[in-house]
C-alpha cells in the first residue's frame, strides 16, 4: 500500500504535511466533511452506540496513559486548493477533531498552537459549519458539563440543538470530558503521537455520489460483530502476530463456515459467533473459580476480561477459544454436528441415545447459537445453566475425541444427564443463593466422568449427593450386568424418574419393565392401590404437609420418587416394591381388586384407618398436587386438610370429611374447615365432630366417633355424619 502513498499520521501532524497532487506538492489545509456525507454519528444516543462511544474513548484513554494506538484508515481526496474531502474516516476525524480542542482548552495550550482545528469543518448545514468556528474560539470554564456550557453561550441559537451532528459532537464532548477529566499532559502524549492513524489519498478519481455509495455504504455502520473481530484482532496482535493471524483467518474462513449453516434470515452469522463466544467466557470464568454473574454482559468487556494482553493467563484463554471453535469443525464427510447431535440425543427413549424434554432443541449446540446470551439487547435468555453443563460435556468430548469412543462417550453422557436433572438446587453459580456459585467444581465433575467415566468423589459441594451415590453404584452394576444395561436406561429415561432410579433400586431388575407397566395404568388406581398397602406418604420439611400421588398431577410423583429433604422415602419405596412384587404386567382392574380387598376387609372388620376414606372416597383425592396438611399426624391422623395448591393454603383447600358429607355448605372463607348450618357450624375432630354456635363460638353438640385402642374408627363417620345432619338439618343438606 506504500505505493499507493499511505503513510502514518497524527492528527496534528497530517495538517503540516504536504501531498501529490497532480504534478504539484500541495499542504493540506482544511479537512470538509461534505454535503453528501451521512451526520456525525458517534454522539447519538442509542445502546449499541452508546457501547461503541464508550469503547472507543477507552481505547484513545488508553494510548494517551499507557501503550500508544494506531488507528484504521482514512481514505480522502486532496484537491489543488489542499482541501481534503474524506470518503471513509469521517467519525474517527471529527472524535480527534473534539478530543485535541478539549485538551487544547482543559491545559491552557496557546492559541497558535491548536489554531489548525480552525481547518476542519462539516459541510452537511451551515450550523454544523459554524459550530466548528465557534467551538474553536470559545474558552469554557469547565465549572459544568460541556455541553450545557455551550449551550448557554449567546453565540448557540436554540435551534442548532436540532442538528445531529451538533447534538452528536456536545454528547461526545461530554464524554471526552468523564474519561479524561483526571488524566494530564494530553496534549504533550497527542503530539507524541499517542494516537495516529494511516491517510491514504485516493488520486484522480473523483469524489461523485456514486463513489461514495460504492465505497463507503453510507447509513451502514460497522456491525457490532466487526467491531468486535477488529478489537480481538488488536489484543491477539499485541500477544502475538502470528497468533492474532492464526484467530483471525480462523474467524474468516473455518468458523464462519462452519456457523454459516446456522445463519439467520439476514444470512450473518455475527450474533451467532458472540454468543458462543459468550459461552466460551463463562466456561473461562467458572473454570478461574469465578461467576458470571459478576462479569459484564458486554462482549467488549469480556474481551477485555479475559483475552487482553495484560492478562497473566491470555495465552491459555486463546487456546481455549480455538479449541472450542475447531471442535466443531473436525468432522468427516458429510458428517455435520446436528447429524453428531441427532446420534447423541432424542425426545424419547431410544437405545445409545440420552434424552431431553420435549422443549429443548436436540442440536444443543444450535440452541447455545440461537439462545444463549442477549447479544441483541432484547433482555430474552433461554439456555439455562442445566444445558450450559450439557453443552460443555459434550464439547470436552468433541476436543478429546480422539481418546474416548462414541460408545463410552454417550454413557458418560448419560451420567452427566442423569445428574444434572436431578441437581436443580445444587446447579448455580450465583453466591446469593443458598448452593453458593458451585458451577466451577461442577465442571470439574464433568471433566472427570467424560474423560475418565468416573465420579471424582473427592470434589465437594458439586451436584446432588444422592445422585452422585446412585451413579457410583449404577457404574458398578453396568459393569457386572451388561446384558440389562438397556433396561436400567430405559428406567432412567421414565417420565416420572428423569434418571434417578432409587426407587427402585437396582437389586431387582426384573422390577424395571413392572415399574412401566404399573405407571401405564390409571394414576388414581395406582395411587389408591399403594395406599392400601400402606401408608406411603412423604413428610416434608415444614413437618406438616405430606406428599402423596395424583391422579392429574406428574410431579406429585416425582416428587415422590426422587430422594430429597422430605422423610419416607424408604417407605415409599418399600411400598412400591412391594406392589412390584405382585405381578408382571400391571392392568386396572388388578388395581381395582388390591384397593377394593382393603376396603371389604376394614369394614368386616370394622376398622376405618384414615386410609380407607382415602381410597374409598374420591372427594380425598382430587387429582391435583397430591399435597395434604395435617397438624399431627401421630396423634389427631383424622384431622386433615386437602391442598389444592403446591405449598400455601387456599379459598379451595378443604377438610375431606366434612365436603364428603355437604360439598355446597362448605365454608370458603374458613379454608374449607367449617360446614355453615345457618347460625351454627359443624367442624371435623379427630374422634368427633363438633357443632358450634356462629356468635359465641360455644359448643353445643359434639357427635362422638367411636375408636378401638389403636386409635382407628371402628364406624364410618362419614355415613354417621351424614345421618346427623340428615335427622336434624336436612332442609340445609
Amino acid at each position: 500500500m506504500n505505493e499507493m502513498g499511505t503513510a502514518l499520521y497524527t492528527y496534528i501532524e497530517i495538517f503540516k504535511n504536504e501531498f501529490q497532487v497532480g504534478e504539484k506538492r500541495i499542504r493540506l489545509n482544511k479537512i470538509i466533511i461534505p454535503i453528501i456525507q451521512r451526520d456525525y454519528a458517534q454522539g447519538r444516543i442509542e445502546p449499541e452506540i452508546n457501547r461503541i462511544r464508550a469503547r472507543f474513548l477507552q481505547s484513545l484513554h488508553q494510548a494517551i496513559t499507557r501503550q500508544p494506538i494506531t488507528l484504521d484508515f482514512v481514505y480522502g481526496d486532496i484537491d489543488v486548493n489542499g482541501i481534503m474531502t474524506p470518503l471513509d474516516g469521517q467519525q474517527r476525524l471529527t472524535a480527534l477533531f473534539l478530543l485535541h480542542w478539549y485538551s487544547a482548552k482543559k491545559e491552557g495550550i496557546p492559541d497558535s498552537e491548536y489554531a489548525f482545528l480552525k481547518n476542519f469543518s462539516y459541510e452537511i448545514r451551515y450550523s454544523s459549519r459554524d459550530f466548528c468556528s465557534f467551538l474553536v474560539d470559545f474558552n469554557p470554564t469547565f465549572s459544568m458539563s460541556l455541553s450545557e456550557e455551550i449551550i448557554d453561550q449567546a453565540w448557540f441559537p436554540l435551534d442548532w440543538k436540532k442538528d445531529p451532528t451538533i447534538s452528536s459532537m456536545l454528547v461526545m464532548l461530554d464524554a471526552i470530558s468523564e474519561e479524561f477529566r483526571d488524566t494530564k499532559d494530553i496534549w504533550m502524549k497527542l503530539k507524541g503521537g499517542a494516537i495516529s492513524f494511516y491517510f491514504l489519498p485516493i488520486k484522480d478519481l473523483g469524489l461523485t455520489d456514486e463513489l461514495y455509495i460504492k465505497m463507503n455504504s453510507r447509513g451502514k455502520p460497522l456491525t457490532k460483530f466487526e467491531h468486535f473481530k477488529a478489537e480481538l484482532e488488536r489484543e491477539l496482535k499485541k500477544i502475538d502476530e502470528s497468533i492474532a493471524q492464526r484467530i483471525i483467518g480462523k474467524i474468516d474462513i473455518d468458523w464462519t463456515d462452519m456457523l454459516w449453516r446456522y445463519r439467520n434470515e439476514d444470512y450473518i452469522i455475527d450474533y451467532e459467533f458472540l454468543r458462543y463466544f459468550r459461552f466460551i467466557c463463562d466456561v473461562i470464568c467458572y473454570r478461574e473459580g469465578g461467576s458470571s454473574q459478576d462479569k459484564s454482559n458486554d462482549e467488549f468487556d469480556l474481551l477485555q476480561e479475559y483475552f487482553s494482553s495484560e492478562k497473566n493467563n491470555c495465552v491459555a484463554n486463546i487456546q481455549t477459544l480455538e479449541n472450542f471453535f475447531d471442535c466443531w469443525c473436525h468432522f468427516q464427510g458429510n458428517e455435520t454436528p446436528s447429524h453428531f447431535l441427532e446420534r447423541l440425543f432424542a425426545h424419547e427413549h431410544q437405545e445409545g441415545k440420552v434424552k431431553v424434554e420435549n422443549r429443548y432443541n436436540i442440536n444443543i449446540f444450535e440452541d447455545c447459537l440461537q439462545n444463549y446470551a442477549d447479544v441483541l439487547g432484547n433482555g430474552n435468555r433461554q439456555f439455562p445453566l442445566n444445558r450450559f453443563i450439557m453443552l460443555y460435556a459434550v464439547v470436552i468430548y468433541l476436543i478429546n475425541r480422539d481418546s474416548i469412543s462414541e460408545k463410552d462417550f454417550s454413557r458418560r453422557l448419560r451420567i452427566v444427564n442423569n445428574l444434572v436433572q436431578n441437581s436443580e438446587d445444587e446447579i448455580s453459580d450465583s453466591d446469593l443463593r443458598s448452593s453458593g456459585n458451585r458451577m466451577p467444581v461442577i465442571l470439574l465433575q464433568v471433566d472427570s466422568i467424560i474423560l475418565n467415566g468416573s465420579i471424582n468423589q473427592a470434589l465437594d459441594k458439586n451436584l446432588n449427593n444422592n445422585q452422585l451415590a446412585e451413579e457410583i453404584l449404577k457404574i458398578e452394576w453396568v459393569e457386572n450386568n451388561l446384558e440389562k444395561q438397556e433396561m436400567l436406561y430405559r428406567l432412567e429415561d421414565h417420565d416420572l424418574l428423569y434418571g434417578q432410579v432409587s426407587i427402585i433400586g437396582l437389586d431387582n431388575p426384573e422390577y424395571f419393565k413392572r415399574f412401566e407397566s404399573l405407571f401405564s395404568c390409571n394414576l388414581d388406581k395406582v395411587d389408591c392401590a399403594l395406599l392400601a398397602i400402606g401408608n406411603y406418604a412423604q413428610r416434608e420439611r415444614n413437618g406438616r404437609r405430606y406428599q402423596l400421588g395424583s391422579s392429574g398431577n406428574m410431579k406429585a410423583w416425582r416428587k415422590l420418587f426422587h430422594k430429597s429433604a422430605n422423610s419416607g422415602f424408604e417407605r415409599t419405596k418399600h411400598i412400591l416394591n412391594e406392589l412390584l412384587s405382585k405381578k408382571e404386567l400391571f392392568t386396572d382392574d388388578f388395581l381395582d381388586e388390591i384397593s377394593n380387598s382393603y376396603i371389604i376387609e376394614s369394614e368386616n372388620k370394622q376398622c376405618f384407618d384414615w386410609r380407607y376414606y382415602y381410597i374409598k372416597y374420591p372427594i380425598f383425592r382430587p387429582g391435583s398436587f397430591g399435597k395434604y396438611y395435617w397438624n399431627d399426624f401421630e396423634n389427631r391422623p383424622y384431622e386433615f386438610s386437602v391442598m389444592q395448591t403446591e405449598t400455601n393454603w387456599s379459598e379451595n383447600t378443604y377438610q375431606p370429611f366434612l365436603k364428603a358429607v355437604s360439598a355446597k355448605r362448605l365454608s370458603r372463607d374458613s379454608y374449607g374447615q367449617r360446614i355453615e348450618l345457618g347460625k351454627k357450624y359443624l367442624i371435623c375432630e379427630n374422634s368427633s365432630f363438633v357443632l358450634k354456635d356462629t356468635v359465641t363460638d360455644t359448643e353445643e353438640i359434639k357427635v362422638s366417633i367411636a375408636q378401638n385402642d389403636q386409635g382407628f374408627d371402628v364406624g364410618n363417620r362419614i355415613m354417621k355424619l351424614k345421618d346427623f345432619l340428615h335427622h336434624d338439618w336436612g332442609n340445609l343438606i
